[in-house]
């Protein structure tokens, strides 16, 4: 793998991330701070990985597990740093969970009982994120809530006459 390939990503997602926050002051405290999950936790998943593929040559397949978790867990956090939304991306580390036993049962012995773990925590992961992701739409969408409650009452006065009208008719 040539240093560009590397180095060139790197440079890109510094490039945005300097770009969407342009009122932070760069040091290396910043750096740190912002980036902890990608020089900590996401090259102890990358490392497992490269020892399950390129060491043990495809024999040692427990460690996808703590791989799989901590490769995910590790892009949440980074995305979670990044964009300051702790409160949508918890979700994602029960999805963590999910994904290092999916990289078990597919690479392992295709255990069909490891399914049932990972679909509830995928399921439950994924419901979370719907549910949280839409309350904090909605909660953007109507902060002014004056608004939100005349809609409401126009949305149920509508509906009131809309029966009327249907019951009237028979």
């Amino acid at each position: 793998m040539n240093r560009s390939a590397f180095l060139g990503p790197i440079l890109i997602l510094l490039g945005i991330f300097l770009f969407l926050k342009g009122e932070i002051t760069f040091s290396t405290g910043t750096i740190f701070e912002y980036f902890w999950p990608t020089f900590f936790v996401i090259p102890v998943g990358v490392f497992f990985h490269w020892l399950y593929f390129f060491i043990m040559h495809r024999r040692g397949v427990g460690v996808l597990v703590p791989g799989g978790i901590l490769l995910t867990a590790g892009v949440v956090c980074q995305i979670s740093m990044l964009f300051d939304i702790w409160h949508l991306m918890w979700p994602g580390f029960m999805l963590a969970v999910a994904v290092g036993l999916f990289e078990l049962y597919w690479f392992g012995g295709r255990n069909k009982w490891l399914l049932i773990p990972i679909n509830i925590l995928t399921v439950l992961s994924l419901l979370f994120f719907t549910i949280f992701s839409i309350g904090s739409l909605f909660s953007g969408i109507f902060h002014n809530q004056p608004i939100f409650a005349a809609l409401l009452i126009v949305a149920g006065l509508a509906l009131m006459f809309m029966r009327g009208r249907e019951t009237s008719k028979y």
